[in-house]
Formats: C-alpha cells, sequence, structure tokens
C-alpha cells in the first residue's frame, strides 16, 4: 500500500471513530435525560409511601402540576450556577385524572439554602393554583420573588395545617438522609430545559409547549404518571 492510499485510510478510520464516539456520547446524554425521568418516579413513590411522613394526600388532589427535582448536589448550594435537573407534569384541561407529558426543567441561581450537609437532596414542589402554573409556563421564574413559594405542611392527614396553605402558589418539600420536611424556597430561578427536552421528544421545546402539548409521554416517565394518577383521584 502506498503512502497515499495509507493516508486516506487512516483518515477514514478516524472519522469512522469520531462519529462513533459523537453516537455514543449523544446515547449517554439521552439515557441520562431518561434515567432522571425514571428516578423521579422512584423519589415520588417513596415520599408518597411514608406512612406518617409524606406529603398530604389532599395537598396533591388540589394540586394543579407538580415538580420533581431528583438528587441535588450539595456543593451547589452555596453558589451561583445550577442546582439541578427534574420535571414538571400538570393537569391536562382541569381533568384530575390526566397528567400531560413531563417538561425537563432546571433550577439555578443562590438563596435556597439547605441545611443538609454532605448529601444530595430531592426536592418536590406542589403548584397550588392557577396564578402559580402560569408563572411556572414563563420562560424563567423566580422562587420567592414572582410568587408566593411556601415550605410544604407534612403528614398523611395534616389537616390542621393544609388550611392554613392553601393560599400559597407552590408548597415545596425537600429530603435528604432520610429527613422529609417542608422547605421555603427563595432566589433560585426554575426555567425549562430545552436540551432534555429535545432528548425526550426529538425537538426544543419549552416547558408550555411540553405540558399544552399531546405528546405521549416518554415510557421511563409512565410510572411517574401512574402514581400521579393513583394518589390524585378524582374529588368526591
Amino acid at each position: 500500500m502506498n503512502y497515499f492510499a495509507r493516508s486516506v485510510t487512516g483518515v477514514v478510520a478516524l472519522a469512522a471513530t469520531f462519529g462513533f464516539l459523537c453516537v455514543s456520547n449523544a446515547q449517554t446524554k439521552e439515557s441520562d435525560a431518561m434515567r432522571r425521568l425514571a428516578l423521579s418516579s422512584t423519589v415520588l413513590s417513596e415520599v408518597m409511601g411514608a406512612p406518617d411522613k409524606g406529603i398530604p394526600d389532599e395537598m396533591l388532589q388540589h394540586a394543579h402540576c407538580v415538580v420533581v427535582v431528583p438528587g441535588m448536589k450539595k456543593g451547589a448550594f452555596f453558589i451561583s450556577g445550577q442546582y439541578g435537573k427534574g420535571f414538571i407534569t400538570c393537569r391536562k384541561n382541569g381533568n384530575k385524572m390526566d397528567w400531560s407529558a413531563p417538561a425537563a426543567i432546571r433550577i439555578e441561581g443562590g438563596g435556597i439554602g439547605f441545611q443538609f450537609g454532605g448529601s444530595e437532596t430531592d426536592l418536590v414542589m406542589l403548584v397550588m393554583n392557577a396564578r402559580g402554573v402560569d408563572r411556572l409556563m414563563s420562560s424563567k421564574f423566580t422562587l420567592g420573588a414572582d410568587g408566593e413559594v411556601a415550605a410544604g405542611p407534612v403528614g398523611r392527614q395534616a389537616s390542621a395545617q393544609t388550611d392554613a396553605k392553601m393560599t400559597a402558589e407552590i408548597l415545596s418539600w425537600s429530603r435528604s438522609r432520610g429527613v422529609f420536611a417542608g422547605i421555603a424556597l427563595k432566589g433560585a430561578t426554575l426555567r425549562a430545559d430545552e436540551g432534555d427536552n429535545a432528548e425526550l421528544y426529538g425537538q426544543k421545546m419549552t416547558t408550555k409547549e411540553v405540558i399544552s402539548s399531546t405528546m405521549a409521554t416518554p415510557a421511563s416517565g409512565t410510572p411517574l404518571i401512574a402514581l400521579l394518577s393513583k394518589y390524585s383521584p378524582l374529588e368526591k
């Protein structure tokens, strides 16, 4: 084989290797989004399955939307930057049993102030009224500034606490080291993760576009939707 032929062969081999690495990287990124979506259902299942310390059933039954952010890293809590990634799903057309396809979101900024050290933290938020939903559909929503975000009550039947919380637009809870508690969020921003939405749905989409669409929920998100339907039945 002459020098020219060897050179061409080398270039082709290099291009093939580069293409394989690009495809592998894209597949890894896609699987990360899907794994995170599956993990969101695990977090909600464990929280709702707690016999005495979960989110009150009444709260979930009244919620318009649910946000789950699994496994946020402790190291990012005290500096500006990305805190974590999660998903939001909302009821469709006021139907108490029908939930939208999950839209990918990210939390960024400062001012959350978690007190749990050295561990990952799961975050769950319930959007309790139409005004809160409208705010979350915007391109950028600042927690505790653009609307009231209150620490959610804890306990399967926390009726005495829930009455006082019904005026809040958003209720929030955190879980770390097995400790589950309501938490007031201030200063962090919540926005669409269009990159993760593209990996899940094939195109970049805003939160509003995903929530208002008729797109099917990815397979990794069906357990999350099934859980919400289970724990938020039609009001009697």
